[in-house]
This record gives structure tokens, sequence and C-alpha cells, in this order.
């Protein structure tokens, strides 16, 4: 299946983008390349193969019980800050 020129037009207006005739070109070509591809996949016997949506979708994801550590003291950390307000450590303003 051939895409034409008029087709890609109407891809793109319906895209609100605009394409000069060399883009329109490249693009038929493009398109055209893609859907003869996928008109190839679908000429690949599938018949026996499971669907899957992921190519590891046998992993499962191994939980854990979260656990409360030990961390490092407030107060040890606001020692190493250069200036530090209320708990917080204050930086400089990077944002307007």
């Amino acid at each position: 299946m051939a895409i034409s020129k008029n087709e890609v037009k109407h891809i793109a207006r319906l895209s609100r983008l605009e394409f000069d005739d060399q883009k329109i070109e490249d693009f038929t070509s493009k398109f055209d390349s893609i859907i003869n591809y996928v008109e190839k996949l679908q000429s690949v016997d599938t018949k026996g193969i499971k669907a899957t949506s992921h190519p590891h979708s046998d992993i499962k994801n191994v939980m854990r019980e979260d656990k409360i550590e030990e961390s490092i003291d407030i107060e040890e950390i606001m020692k190493n800050a250069p200036e530090h307000e209320n708990g917080y450590i204050k930086v400089k303003k990077i944002i307007e």
C-alpha cells in the first residue's frame, strides 16, 4: 500500500504542521517505507506464540518489608552545613 502526497499533507494539516514540498516528498517516502515494513510483519506466522506486553513478562517483583534503620543524626548534619535554619539547610536561590 503506497501513501500519497495528499495523504501526507492531510496528516500534516490534522497535526497542525506545515511543510514545504521537499519535506512532504521526504515524509511520503518515509511513511511508505514504514507501511511496507508493517505489511511485511503482518505476513509473519504467529500462530501458537503467546502474546506478551513485555519481553520479560515472566519476571516477578520481589517485595520486602520496609524497615526503619538508624540514620545520621540531624545535629551532625547541621554541623557540616554552611547555613541552616529550623532543621533545614539553607542554599542560594536558583529560581526567580
